[in-house]
């Protein structure tokens, strides 16, 4: 009982980070938008106008720290 309990919410936390980048690409590709340009200009300005609200992607994405997308897109792109 006194050994400390580990939970990790990594696989959550990149199925979270995994769906919400798709739906914000979705939103940004039927407004008519380039959705790597705008996620990008999103990510290194932290200036969430580059995302769309349309389907509510500016919020959705807004949830999720700008370095855990970061990080994550990272990982992904070196697999």
């Amino acid at each position: 009982m006194d050994k400390t309990c580990l939970f990790d919410v990594t696989l959550f936390k990149q199925k979270e980070i995994e769906y919400t980048i798709k739906e914000v690409y979705r939103a940004l590709l039927e407004k008519g938008y380039d959705p790597v340009n705008q996620i990008v200009g999103y990510l290194v300005s932290g200036d969430a106008t580059h995302i769309t609200n349309y389907n509510n992607a500016r919020n959705v994405i807004k949830d999720i720290d700008r370095d855990l997308i970061i990080a994550f897109l990272l990982e992904e792109y070196l697999k």
